[in-house]
């Protein structure tokens, strides 16, 4: 890793939720973040849940998202190395990224090292004990054949359809994110300490729940959850030696610390 440069993680922007207008403020803010950490950035990851639904039909892509893709293909031109993750609001991705962007799309949890910190990163949907109904439809969703039976309908209706779920979807998860369950309650706290069973890790990275999260699992690991910018605009920075969870509308009151 490169002396004086930084790497950045952030997740869950939902762009195109709940207006219009909602969804232009957020990625302009976005756009502003992303262009006063690019002196610094040496690697950029986007850990799932940048749009609230993205399919990839094989001429046609969601409308809208210019400023986000504009400036995302500037960095990627300008040398800085982007990585995205699928979440579960985006997981229909196919090679639009890579082609247009150079950056890798990952759909699984995935290793990464520097300077001899280990991290293991990834969106965090369907990870760690219950929420078996979502698996099941995980499943589903990432079958190649229900994949292209939904790239067969048009457009205006899939597109419509699945906006209409993921509102429903929002609306039953409802305010219950904001909230702290307790470590024997987190999911993805709960996958993190089986997978320190099998390895050392000295940071799990991970997006999906919504809610900032830095929570120490040993004297040698922790669990940060990149939270969202909806409501709290969090992101975490790795120096080379620390990582850090920071707010960037200066909301670290909300961020969850144990």
């Amino acid at each position: 890793m490169q002396a004086g440069k930084h790497i950045y993680f952030l997740s869950d922007f939902h762009l195109g939720v709940p207006t219009y207008e909602d969804s232009l403020e957020r990625e302009k803010l976005l756009v502003r973040f992303l262009d006063e950490i690019k002196e610094k950035a040496a690697e950029i990851f986007i850990v799932g849940d940048m749009f609230d639904f993205w399919y990839e039909y094989r001429h046609v892509v969601p409308k809208g998202y210019v400023r986000i893709l504009g400036k995302l293909a500037e960095l990627a031109d300008n040398g800085i190395r982007l990585h995205f993750f699928v979440g579960n609001h985006d997981m229909w991705m196919k090679d639009y990224f890579q082609r247009e962007l150079n950056m890798p799309v990952y759909f699984e949890p995935k290793e990464f090292e520097w300077n001899g910190k280990q991290f293991l990163i990834g969106h965090g949907d369907g990870l760690g004990p219950g929420d078996h109904g979502y698996k099941r439809l995980k499943k589903i969703f990432r079958n190649p054949i229900c994949q292209w039976l939904f790239g067969i309908l048009p457009p205006m209706v899939g597109i419509g359809t699945a906006n209409y779920m993921s509102r429903k979807s929002r609306a039953k998860t409802g305010s219950t994110e904001e909230t702290f369950l307790g470590a024997d309650r987190e999911w993805l706290i709960t996958y993190c300490k089986e997978q320190l069973q099998k390895k050392h890790y000295d940071y799990f990275i991970f997006g999906h729940r919504h809610l900032p999260i830095d929570f120490r699992l040993t004297a040698t690991s922790r669990y940060i959850n990149l939270g969202d910018w909806i409501r709290f605009f969090t992101y975490a920075v790795f120096d080379g030696d620390d990582l850090q969870l920071i707010s960037y509308l200066n909301k670290e009151e909300k961020i969850i610390r144990r």
